[in-house]
């Protein structure tokens, strides 16, 4: 989007509301306090709440909680996408991983892959490696050295996956552990609108159940969604295996933890996993 050209007026204004932003939580969060009210409820944006989803998502997609070990990570897992790599199982099929490499050739021009994007444009919807191979790989555990190339993966799985997610949880009216649902769910289905997407998913849900916002039970809802996410992964062999929702988030679930409080306890594939 372009800047408008009015920087002085533009810059106070944003002072203006950085501060009332900052001011606005201390001073609810002091009422809270004097009023003796509980504190706000922490949301999967928390630092050590977020570093727990990533622990999780990494023991689904990597088996794995040192999810930092992942950047350099890189394989065709054969899902028909292409190329799987890094943190957050960026494809060279489906446009994530284009982004990525896009995203870090912008802020670092000379970098091992920056070679590799007319390939990767070409392939982009496939699951084709031409143009990539054999040198594809080592390039990607080259640039994973580099800490701008780590940093712009975390950047994109922020603005692709994890805020999105955490800001319709929020909207929806659900805590932790419903934030880190959406996140799982966009993270292996993409935010999408057709059935097996999340908006798809959501949609289905939304037959069963209210989520919160909308005067719902937060349990019943949160039943309802990963009852769609279980019949959207079932309709790909490659996702067949549910156990990342069976034995890991039902489980957080059935315990009513809502906050998604350590510790915590749960299998994926059959490997048992621990955050205490």
């Amino acid at each position: 989007m372009p800047t408008p050209h009015i920087r002085t007026s533009r810059r106070t204004l944003l002072t203006l509301i950085g501060a009332t932003v900052v001011a606005a939580p201390l001073l609810t969060t002091q009422l809270a306090g004097a009023a003796g009210l509980p504190a706000r409820a922490v949301g999967l944006d928390d630092p050590a709440k977020k570093e727990i989803a990533m622990q999780l998502v990494s023991s689904a997609e990597n088996s794995s909680l040192d999810w930092k070990a992942q950047y350099r990570y890189i394989e065709d897992i054969r899902d028909g996408r292409g190329y799987t790599a890094g943190i957050i199982g960026f494809c060279s099929g489906t446009g994530d991983m284009l982004d990525l490499v896009e995203l870090y050739t912008r802020r670092k021009p000379d970098n091992p892959l920056a070679e590799y994007l007319p390939a990767l444009r070409e392939v982009d919807g496939s699951d084709s490696h031409e143009g990539l191979d054999p040198g594809f790989p080592d390039a990607w555990a080259e640039a994973a050295r580099d800490s701008a190339f780590r940093k712009a993966q975390d950047d994109e799985r922020d603005r692709v996956y994890f805020d999105p997610a955490v800001t319709r949880g929020k909207a929806d009216g659900i805590g932790t552990l419903g934030q880190f649902a959406y996140y799982d769910a966009i993270v292996m289905h993409g935010d999408g609108s057709d059935s097996t997407s999340f908006g798809g998913i959501r949609a289905r849900a939304l037959r069963a159940a209210q989520p919160p916002a909308r005067g719902g039970d937060e349990v019943a809802w949160l039943n309802a969604f990963l009852d769609a996410r279980v019949w959207a992964m079932k309709q790909e062999e490659a996702h067949s295996d549910t156990s990342r929702v069976d034995t890991a988030q039902r489980v957080f679930l059935r315990k009513g933890n809502l906050g998604l409080e350590t510790p915590l306890d749960w299998k994926v594939y059959g490997d048992a996993y621990h955050i205490g």
